[in-house]
Parts: C-alpha cells; sequence; structure tokens
C-alpha cells in the first residue's frame, strides 16, 4: 500500500515502515559519530523501549558500547490492510540494525505490567546474553493492570487543588487558545500514582534480583520531567509530578536495598514525543523553547539526550555527577537555564495565533511530530508502494 499521514490531534493512526527505519538509522549514525562510551554496560534491559527516550536507551548503550540489549514495548504490528504502530517499525528496524552490527537484541511485545512479561524476560536472560548490568525503566502508559490483583488503573493530566488556566495550541489548527481543566479528585491522584509512579520499577527490579538475572554493581534508572513554573499546575505540581514524587521514593528505596548508586531518576528535556503530545499547554511550550534552543546552538533531540546521559553519567568511568538537591539526573540543565527560560517566558507572554509562526518554530514541532510516525525523512518515496508486514527478527 501507499501509506501517507493521517493525524487526529496529538496521534497519527499511519506510520511508515521505511521512514520509521530511517529515523532508527539517524540516531544510530548520530551515535556512531560520537566518542566510544567510557564504561558500557554489557546487557541493557529497555522497559519501554520502542519510541521517544526509551528507543534512544536502546540505541546509545548498543551502538556506542556494543552492549546488548533487550526491549519490553506494547506495540501494534501491521496487517495487509492496516500499518503496524510506529513502535513496532522502530523496534523492527533496530533488531535488523543490531543484527547487521552482531549486537545481541531480544524484543518482547506485551503488557510490560504483567508477572508474565517479567517471568519471560527473564527466562530469556537466563538463555540469552547473561545478566543485565543497566535496567532503563522508560513506559508512558494510560493505564496498568495490577499483575496481583487484576484492578485497572488509569492515570489522568489534572492539577490538584484547583482549576487551571492557561494559553493552549491546537496542533490541529495552529490556534493558540486558552484552556481550563478542572483539578483531580483523590481517586484520580492515586491511579495516577499507580499508573506513572514508581511501583512497577520496583517490580522489575525486584524481579530480575530474586531471579538471579541482575548483575552485581547494576545502575537503574527511571526519567521524569520538571518543566518550567508555567506549566506546574498541570505537570510537576498535578497527578502527573505527584506520581514522579513516588518515582523519586521508589529510587529511594531500590538504593536502600540494592545499594547507594544503584537507582536514579534522570529529569529530561521537554521533547516532541508521542507522551509530551497529549499534554496541554506543552505543545506550545515546546514550540518556544526549539525557536530559543536551536537560536542558542543547545538544541537536543532524544538521541542527543541519552547520549550524554550514558556519555556523562551512566557509561562514564566516574558515575553520575552534579546530581540535584534530590539526587537526580539532571539533563534538562540547558533548557532550565536562566538565559533560556527568560527568553522562552517573554515569548509566553507574546504567543498569540496570528505571530505563533513568527516568534516559534511550531513548524519545526510539526515536523518532529511527524518524524515520529516516519514521516517526512529524508531519502525516503512516499510515493511508492511498501509491505506494512514487518516481522520482529526476534519473533516476539
Amino acid at each position: 500500500m501507499i501509506i501517507k499521514p493521517k493525524t487526529r490531534g496529538f496521534i497519527c493512526t499511519t506510520a511508515h515502515p521505511e521512514g520509521c527505519a530511517a529515523n532508527v538509522c539517524e540516531q544510530i549514525d548520530y551515535v556512531k559519530s560520537q566518542p566510544a562510551l567510557e564504561d558500557p554496560p554489557k546487557n541493557v534491559l529497555v522497559i519501554g523501549s520502542s519510541t521517544g527516550y526509551g528507543l534512544a536507551s536502546r540505541i546509545v548503550p548498543a551502538f556506542g558500547g556494543g552492549a546488548g540489549t533487550i526491549g519490553v514495548f506494547f506495540e501494534k504490528p501491521g496487517t495487509d490492510r492496516r500499518t503496524g504502530s510506529a513502535g513496532w517499525y522502530n523496534s523492527v528496524a533496530f533488531e535488523e540494525e543490531a543484527q547487521k552490527a552482531g549486537l545481541y537484541a531480544k524484543s518482547f511485545n506485551g503488557d510490560a505490567f504483567s508477572n508474565e512479561m517479567k517471568e519471560q524476560v527473564i527466562a530469556a536472560i537466563k538463555d540469552g546474553p547473561g545478566q543485565v548490568d543497566s535496567v532503563i525503566y522508560s513506559l508512558a502508559s494510560p493505564r496498568r493492570t495490577d499483575p496481583d490483583t487484576g484492578e485497572v488503573y488509569r492515570s489522568v493530566l489534572k492539577p490538584i487543588g484547583q482549576a487551571y488556566s492557561q494559553k493552549n495550541l491546537n496542533t490541529d489548527t495552529g490556534e493558540v487558545n486558552e484552556i481550563t481543566i478542572e483539578p483531580a479528585n483523590e481517586e484520580e491522584i492515586v491511579q495516577t500514582v499507580k499508573v506513572m509512579g514508581g511501583e512497577d520499577w520496583e517490580l522489575w527490579l525486584n524481579a530480575l534480583s530474586d531471579a538471579g538475572v541482575l548483575a552485581d554493581g547494576a545502575n537503574t534508572v527511571a526519567y521524569s520531567y520538571i518543566g518550567p513554573e508555567l506549566t506546574f499546575p498541570i505537570y510537576t505540581n498535578g497527578t502527573i509530578g505527584r506520581a514522579k514524587v513516588h518515582l523519586e521514593e521508589s529510587a529511594a528505596r531500590l538504593n536502600e536495598k540494592f545499594g547507594e548508586g544503584t537507582a536514579y531518576v534522570s529529569v529530561n528535556k521537554a521533547l516532541v514525543t508521542q507522551a509530551s503530545s497529549a499534554i496541554p499547554v506543552v505543545p506550545l511550550y515546546i514550540s518556544l523553547l526549539y525557536k530559543v534552543m536551536k537560536e542558542a546552538g543547545n538544541h537536543e533531540g532524544c538521541i542527543e539526550q541519552i547520549q550524554r546521559l550514558f556519555a556523562n553519567h551512566l557509561a562514564a568511568e566516574s558515575g553520575p555527577k552534579n546530581l540535584d538537591d534530590r539526587n537526580r539526573i539532571r539533563i534538562d540543565d540547558w533548557e532550565m537555564s536562566e538565559p533560556i527560560q527568560e527568553a522562552v517566558h517573554e515569548l509566553w507572554e507574546l504567543a498569540n495565533t496570528d505571530n505563533l509562526d513568527q516568534i516559534s518554530d511550531f513548524s519545526g514541532y510539526r515536523e518532529e511530530f511527524l518524524k515520529l510516525f516516519g514521516f517526512g525523512l529524508n531519502g525516503v518515496d512516499y510515493d511508492a508502494e511498501t509491505d506494512p508486514e514487518r516481522p520482529l527478527i526476534s519473533g516476539d
């Protein structure tokens, strides 16, 4: 079939297999252009490995340090009538490139929250590469089924305590309007923490350790975000922020159990990802941020961020450095620098529908959004017929 982008709000309902492969190869080429990692892990498990930061977290240790990788994700394969999800095609492309490079790569498609998935991954580690010495937790899911009770929890993006009104960008129309979001109730807060907090991260580490497949001295990192004060009500001080506090508490518990320096929370930069596109207010902020950081010459995408995370922290001989007062790794440091934030704030006050194209990088936002789904990549013939059915080499 001939595959074209079909967008609806913050999602694209189609994905292009060759385009996704080109996107993966671009990221691999970037990593290969960088100095090799000083002290790379041997075997990496990435939970939530198919897109965005999770995908980059698989590419960097593999192609920057020769690591074997296991990826866990929940994606949709293509059929003869419908395209698969972008994450599926990304994972297919990663496996193909890893095989060419002689790197171990095994992928699992299913519910990462389930006990069954943990058992399958543990069995594969025992049969395959040996103990894992780095575990990356990069799940962003709207719901979670408790593996023991079967209860389903759903996360919400809401403020806590009072309604929140702020400028917002309709990414379909390019209109800057105002949005008001009503506050969450206590049950919604609890459920969001259950989905987006650190409970499942702890369950994974405990299961790996109990099964004897977690190497001595292994490290683990989970991803978080803080952002500017203008987004605090919907993010940092909202339901998701409450879940991120739980994530940090989970890191402390893991360090207490496995030894200080085992678990870290990495605070990453705001980027165009499938997860961030769903957060109200954030697309406008990102469009302005991209404009400012590109002009300043310090803009990074997912692959540059994760390359810096490994090179300067996780795979540095000295280990993570320059932690903040809550023991977090900060690779959002360039974004949150005073000059960048002051410039973004000035543009935020000015932003409206009429001047959006002049004062922001909304065009860049849209390009990056479509790129997530394999569209707009150089060297890809989007008018050519292509087969949407692409199997994983590892068979899962």
